[in-house]
């Protein structure tokens, strides 16, 4: 059993990885409701029309958490839902860059990637330009319902996880732009007690009346802004909204610059606009929103979370619901888990037409060691019966994420787990650790030569008995021993090129494993 300064020890571990990792966390452990037969990619386009970076074509809807600094956390998230009229997600100037000023401020900010429209070229930016009226309107009617559910499951995410993060679950703020302001002020209407947010900030955004129905008694304070000259006359929503708001006796405050245009997002214009994000922060600040939570409501938190780490400690709950819901193999059904870490739990999203139509299932969490998987095994493999298990597990170890440990450990784990399948008579393939010389989170540790061991381990062990071995460390080394910056933004995981090398290698090994008799 762990004592206390180690369990402490761990948890102040996974904040810093957690922060320094800029964690994703997928909304749906499988495919969303409602887009289970969408297969297209999610890519980024950073040179377009809008002269922002944008993301498209999301299938998959996740958030990713910043941070604050622990010694700053004021306890309150902020969702951050870029807009791009449904097609994209403004997600530099509406997302990433507002997440960070907030970050900054002291909250916990979450970017919200929503399910869009289908983009049929590389740009999505021109294809909304030369998209016919009638059919962009046809088609934003049927992905804004799937938009606003991922909303909505992205406040009851953070309100369930609030302990996780340090933050009260009755301060959750959500701000939106544009299409994302849709998402936002969607939210304050038909809520539930899990879904509700607490204060909504709708930022230029569209908001007709058929999206609108009657605002509850309880409704959450609002901030508005907008500008007069905005492209597409979105002006007269916000002033719309803010005046119901009023006249139903509920908080509001709007900020209707005269000009500013649509879109300003956090860019630099050189006009008032410029300064809307300081008056969303004066708002916050007079909701006592950045002001720390009440330190005894802090200590009761701390303590919550302690306890909550000693009963989860390898995180059972994360596929919980999903593995109650897996019904049992069809006959001649060749099932695959892929069980893993943050590489693992990431692949879904950045190619989820690796995991459609095939009876693949992602069991990865993010930040985890090999014990955590061990003791998660039964739950997350065996119980789901697949024919094949793909393990990929020992980075996070190195990187000491739940503590010092031993390569003999962390290999004794590996095997443990394969021997667990194979009483279960489940095939295992085996995974190299991907090449890595350095960890942002960790710079003090050097993985270089304990990656290289580990994976002489695995494979010595998969050779004597009789298991597949799967090298994606060869197939991504560069010439310093680590992941090139074209297969991985930081060094550690893969981008969608990383995965397109991972793919036909993994597919490969899966086919040697069903051929394997033991």
């Amino acid at each position: 059993m762990m004592n206390k300064r180690l369990i402490i020890t761990f948890l102040i571990f996974a904040v810093i990885s957690a922060r320094a990792q800029q964690k994703i966390i997928q909304l749906y452990p499988g495919a969303a409701p409602g887009s289970q037969s969408w297969t297209w990619d999610e890519k980024r386009l950073d040179s377009n029309l809008w002269h922002t970076p944008v993301v498209y074509n999301v299938t998959h809807p996740s958030l990713t958490v910043f941070t604050p600094d622990p010694s700053n956390n004021a306890g309150t998230a902020v969702i951050v839902c870029p807009g791009g009229g449904f097609q994209a997600l403004s997600i530099k100037s509406e997302g990433t860059d507002v997440a960070q000023w907030l970050a900054k401020k002291g909250l916990t900010a979450f970017v919200l990637k929503y399910r869009l429209m289908h983009s049929l070229t590389d740009d999505p930016t021109m294809e909304q330009k030369t998209k016919p009226a009638k059919q962009t309107k046809e088609d934003a009617r049927k992905v804004i319902p799937l938009g606003i559910a991922d909303t909505r499951q992205a406040i009851a995410y953070v309100r369930k996880h609030a302990l996780e993060y340090g933050i009260s679950p009755s301060r959750i703020v959500i701000v939106g732009f544009s299409a994302g302001g849709t998402m936002a002020a969607s939210s304050a209407y038909k809520y539930t007690a899990e879904n509700k947010p607490d204060y909504v900030a709708p930022i230029y955004a569209y908001m007709p009346q058929e999206l609108q129905s009657t605002i509850a008694a309880d409704a959450p304070p609002m901030f508005l802004v907008a500008a007069s000259d905005d492209q597409f006359a979105l002006g007269p929503h916000s002033v719309d909204l803010y005046n119901k708001w009023i006249a139903s006796k509920h908080s509001a405050e709007l900020h209707l610059y005269a000009r500013g245009g649509h879109g300003f997002g956090m860019r630099k214009q050189n006009i008032p606009t410029d300064n809307w994000i300081d008056r969303f922060g004066d708002w916050l600040n007079l909701e006592g929103l950045l002001k720390p939570i009440d330190p005894k409501v802090t200590a009761a938190m701390e303590k919550a979370k302690l306890l909550e780490s000693q009963q989860d400690w390898q995180n059972l709950r994360r596929y919980a619901a999903a593995n109650s819901q897996v019904p049992p193999p069809a006959p001649n059904e060749k099932r695959v888990v892929f069980l893993g870490n943050s590489i693992t739990d990431s692949w879904i999203n950045a190619d989820s037409s690796f995991f459609s139509g095939k009876p693949y299932y992602d069991r990865g969490i993010s930040g985890q060691t090999s014990p955590q998987m061990l003791v998660r095994f039964r739950q997350d493999v065996i119980n789901l019966k697949p024919a094949v298990v793909l393990i990929l597990a020992g980075i996070n170890d190195i990187a000491e994420n739940t503590g010092p440990s031993k390569l003999e450990d962390v290999f004794g784990n590996i095997v443990s787990m394969a021997q667990l399948a194979q009483t279960a008579h489940i095939k295992v393939v085996l995974s190299s650790v991907l090449p890595s010389n350095h960890f942002p989170w960790r710079p003090s540790i050097i993985p270089t030569e304990k990656v290289i061991q580990l994976n002489r381990m695995i494979k010595d062990y998969a050779d004597k008995n009789g298991i597949v071995y799967l090298d994606y460390y060869s197939a991504m080394v560069d010439n310093e021993k680590g992941l090139p910056k074209s297969l991985s933004a930081d060094g550690v995981h893969p981008n969608l090129a990383g995965y397109k090398i991972m793919e036909p290698l993994a597919e490969k090994a899966i086919g040697e494993a069903l051929k394997r008799k033991n």
